[in-house]
């Protein structure tokens, strides 16, 4: 007996991919006995069988209709032959959807069914995204107060340093003085560019340049500017078309917060500093005072209480957090660690972001398939509609990587396009953060060319630089990879300065200045291009999409708009695009 199911084609499953609730799908399957008998099974949070009726040519059918409420829903198949033999025919064991096998116990296909009424802002999908590391983008000139504790680099084109506390821990006390009026003095480049989206990191006070380790969430910090310098950014923005995207840290905070008072150096009551403080139930105290949850170990980051109520109505109470930072000029938040937020915070941050403004964007850091990501034992579903918008799409970026660096071919590349695309609901799938460097990671052009310098210890690989042909291969490639980006559906995304060819390796070297005085003016030129291309095309914003592979060296991409409208409905011209990728 001979089965032959795909989950990626129309002839097998329609609606391919992710439906909305109470959508029926039609199941085919292709069987080689004529006296076999097909059953589907399905699973929808209970298991249950659907006979399949015998058509011309091989085929078997059945139409079920998707529950009423947003769930995951699972489904393989059972034969029969005419002997009373069994068989189980199921998807490949890598869960990424495509062509079923048999197998004991074989893997279920995926359907998402999402809410009917997900929507995600129209400026996401068809914008351009600029992601900034701001102590190391520009310096305006400015004066801000200085901390002792730190130290500040003379010279603009230094490399970034390493200033170990505790080990491993890299407390990060570097600083260069990019601030946010230097952002603004640079937003007409920006927009030279092609850049509707500005992400920064993490811009509130803090103790270290990378300010993940929040110390108070309601203000700028003061190396930055000022609450008022961030409202004048975001005018000054909006008139050039850019909008601006806000890290949210709220898994964590720092140990020298407001909130922590570690060291005592706020007015406030600490939960560090006593049991009655407003605070202490942010924390999971272990030991009071010493002990207690740290994020991922680091007594520097203790661990907040997401499902304390005191904590929330700070988060999200009118005036709180999430909603006054709208209020003030940004256009919505991307989610430090989504995955270690509790479902009941995001669907309650979503709520509180697009009360403020129902135009804002959330959009979360979730590193695999954010349709059933397990976090802490649970599977999670971040594309029903209930929580996130989209998320940074790491695992794109890691496939297409590989491909180009020869660890995988196009065919790989193509099945996780494809396992993507059947996933994700078109909302969030169109919304999709598409990067290929990020401040988590070192350079593009040092990754791609294979050259990141992790041969050696953390502080030798300081200075560290490619060579000539090193850097003309991680160049080339890094053009393709931003062809890549441009031509898929999501938004494409630039890590400042790569651009310009900067260089370096894993945190601290990959978080470098901007080479304002030199860089690659070339590849800036080849990247604006591109970047333009796709802002003024759309074809490549919201039209259709097929891919295939010609061989394993080369991706064909087809965008297509038909019939006078794009893939929301929304009035378009007809036409179609056609981009090859090789490396």
């Amino acid at each position: 007996m001979q089965l032959y199911h795909d989950s990626y084609s129309s002839l097998c499953r329609l609606p391919a991919g992710a439906v909305p609730c109470g959508e029926s799908v039609m199941f085919r399957i292709r069987c080689s006995d004529d006296a076999a008998s097909l059953t589907l099974r399905f699973y929808d949070g209970s298991e249950k069988w659907f006979p399949m009726r015998r058509e011309l040519g091989g085929w078997h059918s059945v139409s079920v209709k998707m529950p009423a409420v947003p769930i995951l829903c699972w489904y393989d198949f059972r034969a029969k032959d005419g002997h009373g033999n069994e068989y189980a025919y199921g998807g490949p064991q890598d869960g990424m959807g495509g062509e079923g096998h048999f197998a004991p116990h074989p893997h279920a296909w995926q359907i998402t069914v999402y809410d009917p009424a997900y929507k995600t802002p129209e400026w996401l999908r068809t914008g351009v995204m600029y992601q900034i590391f701001p102590d190391r983008f520009f310096a305006s000139g400015e004066k801000h107060p200085r901390r002792e504790e730190c130290f500040y680099h003379e010279k603009w084109e230094d490399d970034p340093i390493l200033m170990p506390e505790g080990g491993d821990d890299n407390c990060a006390r570097d600083f260069f003085g990019g601030d946010l009026r230097g952002i603004q003095e640079k937003l007409p480049y920006l927009a030279s560019l092609g850049v509707t989206v500005l992400y920064l990191n993490p811009i509130f006070q803090a103790r270290s340049n990378h300010r993940y380790d929040t110390a108070d969430y309601l203000r700028i910090d003061p190396l930055l500017g000022t609450n008022a310098d961030f409202s004048a950014l975001c005018s000054a923005a909006k008139k050039l078309g850019i909008r601006v995207m806000l890290d949210g840290v709220f898994s964590h905070t720092g140990e020298d917060s407001v909130y922590f008072n570690r060291y005592g150096r706020f007015p406030s009551v600490g939960a560090c500093q006593s049991t009655k403080s407003p605070y202490y139930p942010w924390y999971k105290f272990i030991r009071y005072p010493d002990d207690y949850k740290a994020w991922w170990g680091f007594h520097t980051l203790p661990e907040l209480e997401k499902n304390d109520p005191s904590y929330q109505d700070f988060m999200f109470r009118e005036g709180g957090v999430v909603r006054s930072w709208i209020a003030n000029g940004s256009s919505g938040w991307r989610l430090d660690v989504a995955d270690e937020l509790t479902m009941d915070f995001l669907r309650k941050l979503r709520t509180a972001a697009k009360k403020e403004d129902p135009d804002a964007v959330v959009l979360g850091e979730v590193w695999e398939d954010a349709s059933h990501k397990v976090a802490y034992g649970e599977m999670r579903c971040y594309c029903q509609g209930d929580t996130l918008d989209s998320v940074m799409n790491y695992p794109l970026r890691s496939a297409a990587i590989d491909f180009f660096t020869g660890k995988s071919d196009a065919y790989a590349l193509l099945r996780l396009i494809l396992s993507q695309k059947e996933n994700y609901p078109l909302p969030f799938y169109y919304s999709l953060m598409n990067l290929a460097g990020s401040h988590d990671r070192a350079r593009s052009i040092n990754t791609l060319c294979g050259r990141t310098f992790e041969e050696y210890a953390p502080a030798s690989r300081r200075g560290k630089r490619l060579t000539d042909q090193e850097y003309a291969l991680g160049k080339k490639r890094y053009v393709e990879m931003m062809r890549l980006l441009c031509a898929l559906p999501g938004i494409p995304c630039v890590y400042y300065g790569d651009e310009r060819g900067a260089q370096g390796g894993p945190d601290p070297f990959c978080r470098g200045t901007f080479p304002w005085a030199g860089g690659d003016r070339d590849l800036e030129e080849q990247i604006r291009a591109l970047l333009l291309q796709r802002r003024q095309s759309p074809i490549l914003q919201t039209g259709g999409l097929t891919v295939s592979a010609r061989d394993a060296d080369t991706l064909v991409i087809k965008r297509w708009i038909e019939g006078g409208t794009d893939v929301f409905g929304n009035p378009a011209e007809d036409g179609e695009i056609t981009v090859e990728i090789t490396r």
